[in-house]
C-alpha cells in the first residue's frame, strides 16, 4: 500500500482496478493483449506470496483463447522499448484509437493521429521483439516457481 493514500483512496483504486477485469472476464470479451518486460513481472509489492498468486493469475489469465501474453525478457539483447507504461486502446475505427501514457509528471491521454502513429509502431516493435506466448509463459512460470 502506497502510504501516501489515506485508505479512502487505496479502496476506490482497488475497486477501478477490480471493474477493469470485465474486459478480460466478460462473457463477450475483447480481445487482449499485453507485453510485460520481466523487470514488472519481478517487482514485489506485497511479498513472495502475493507476488506468486499475481504470477498465477497471469498464467491462468494467459490460457483465455482471446488473452495474449508476451514478455521480454532480462536476456534479450539490444532492446530498447517503450522506457514506461503505455496502454494502447484500439478498435475498428483506428482514428478513435486511445493511448494513456504513465509519466513521471502524471497519466497522458494521446490521441492524434501522428502520436497513435508512433505509438502504435513502438506497439508493434515491442510485441516483435518480444518472447512467444507459449516462451512468455515460460518465463512466468519459472518466476513463480523461483519464489
Amino acid at each position: 500500500m502506497n502510504p501516501e493514500f489515506p485508505p479512502s483512496e487505496v479502496e476506490l483504486r482497488v475497486a477501478h482496478r477490480m471493474r477493469r477485469t470485465v474486459v478480460i472476464e466478460d462473457p463477450d470479451p475483447m480481445p487482449y493483449e499485453t507485453v510485460m518486460h520481466e523487470a514488472a513481472l519481478r517487482i514485489s509489492v506485497a511479498g513472495r506470496s502475493a507476488m506468486r498468486a499475481q504470477l498465477r493469475r497471469i498464467l491462468e489469465m494467459s490460457e483465455a483463447e482471446h488473452v495474449t501474453v508476451r514478455a521480454v525478457p532480462f536476456a534479450l539483447d539490444d532492446f530498447a522499448g517503450a522506457g514506461c507504461t503505455m496502454v494502447y486502446l484500439g478498435g475498428a475505427v483506428s482514428r478513435l484509437d486511445t493511448v494513456v501514457r504513465d509519466a513521471p509528471h502524471g497519466t497522458a491521454f494521446v490521441d492524434s493521429e501522428a502520436q497513435l502513429e508512433h505509438f502504435r509502431k513502438l506497439f508493434n516493435r515491442v510485441r516483435a521483439e518480444s518472447l512467444s506466448p507459449e516462451r512468455s509463459r515460460d518465463l512466468i512460470y519459472q518466476l513463480s516457481e523461483d519464489l
